[in-house]
């Protein structure tokens, strides 16, 4: 396979980031029980995380083809690695939020880089949505692997025992094997010419694609896709322990359900792509959604549970809700391959940090409103809301492929 061993960095690198990012959720619901935290203020902690990627991404995203891909994506790992030996050293909630913070920084350094690079190392249309979601599905395993890993560190006789931090030691470890990795990996990267030297000029023209109408579409169809997906995928573990009352180490793996679903509809979907409109498959996928919502949180009302829970014995509604990630899944990758695809390979870097900044925004704004309608209402209500912004995107999703149609007689850029 041509460039397989930048491919496998990427992927790597992809979920190292998948298993530190995602654990908010699970780190939410552990400070609440370690150290007496509201579900207002734990909700914070998505904020730490994401603001920095925005922050970071809209900043540096212009100016990281002469900084070196490869170099931001090795800054990125040795940060994250200082802040998982430094967490189990000083335990609470602000070093919590300094973790977040680090790993929110140098997440936006790694995207960036990665997504950039996929436009360097594949040909076609076809073959950047493939490998795009390819990525993703990657992140996902990641994310699933990070459900099991802490759980396994989680006491769930003692809710508030900080054994579960040693887990940031085992993480430290993964940082500076993949760092290896990728530095001892063969990475060609054309060097930036001097009519682009300008780092003004290259985040001005950053800035300016929002006035494009397909950036535009695209930017709020970003927006509502991860402010749904953080929503659902940080405070499930919570939802699984508070609403369907499972024990604190079960809420988190059978979190590990949602990220599986993920994993695979977004590997399947590599596949489906180059068969199937993108069009079409995401319209499939939001239905589904939302005939899933309708259909599943009705089942997690009164439920009467066995004192001795575990899996063979879990409620219904805990092995189909997570299953939303399963059409969850194509909707990001397959809209992030649109608009860069419709671009030329130059401005892949600028659109990413779009990207970014976006998803980070609607990640946190996510986390926020669930956390807000949890804490105000219920579970079930804060779930329910998601049926809003899946209306709106399909909307976005018509007036995007109108765009895309328009640049479907345009070469791919090479």
């Amino acid at each position: 396979m041509k460039n397989w061993r930048i491919k496998l960095s990427l992927l790597l690198t992809y979920f190292v980031f998948a298993i530190l990012l995602n654990s908010v959720g699970i780190v939410i619901l552990q400070v609440i029980n370690n150290y007496e935290v509201s579900k207002s203020a734990a909700s914070v902690l998505e904020g730490f995380k994401d603001l920095p990627i925005a922050l970071v991404s809209f900043l540096v995203a212009s100016y990281l083809p002469r900084f070196g891909y490869r170099n931001a994506i090795a800054v990125g790992l040795v940060i994250v690695m200082a802040a998982c030996i430094v967490m189990p050293q000083l335990p609470s909630f602000a070093m919590t939020k300094v973790l977040f913070l680090c790993v929110g920084v140098a997440f936006a350094l790694v995207k960036v880089s990665v997504y950039s690079t996929v436009g360097l190392i594949t040909g076609n249309r076809q073959q950047h949505a493939s490998f795009l979601n390819t990525i993703e599905g990657f992140f996902m395993i990641g994310v699933l692997a990070g459900y099991w890993i802490f759980g396994l560190f989680i006491n769930p006789d003692e809710p508030k025992s900080s054994d579960w931090l040693t887990v940031y030691y085992w993480l430290a470890l993964l940082c500076a094997i993949n760092l290896l990795l990728l530095i001892s990996t063969p990475f060609k990267q054309k060097p930036v010419s001097e009519k682009q030297s300008s780092a003004w000029r290259e985040f001005l023209a950053m800035v300016t694609l929002v006035k494009l109408p397909m950036v535009y579409i695209f930017v709020i169809s970003a927006f509502l896709y991860v402010l749904i997906e953080q929503g659902i995928g940080t405070w499930l573990p919570t939802f699984n322990n508070e609403v369907l009352h499972l024990p604190t180490n079960i809420s988190v793996q059978v979190t590990s359900i949602f990220a599986a679903c993920l994993a695979i509809g977004r590997l399947s979907a590599g596949a489906i792509l180059k068969h199937v409109n993108w069009y079409t498959l995401l319209n499939g996928c939001l239905v589904g959604m939302a005939v899933l919502i309708l259909l599943i949180l009705p089942l997690t009302n009164n439920l009467e549970l066995s004192d001795n829970i575990g899996w063979h014995n879990l409620p219904l509604a805990a092995w189909l809700f997570p299953c939303i990630g399963l059409f969850m899944a194509p909707i990001y990758p397959a809209i992030n391959s649109v608009i860069l695809s419709a671009l030329a390979k130059e401005k892949h870097a600028a659109m990413t940090g779009l990207i970014v900044l976006f998803s980070a925004l609607g990640g946190t704004t996510g986390s926020i409103i669930t956390g807000y309608v949890f804490s105000a209402f219920d579970g079930q209500t804060a779930f329910y809301l998601t049926l809003l912004p899946i209306v709106v995107i399909a909307i976005m999703l018509k007036t995007l492929q109108a765009f895309a149609e328009v640049n479907d007689e345009m070469q791919y850029a090479k």
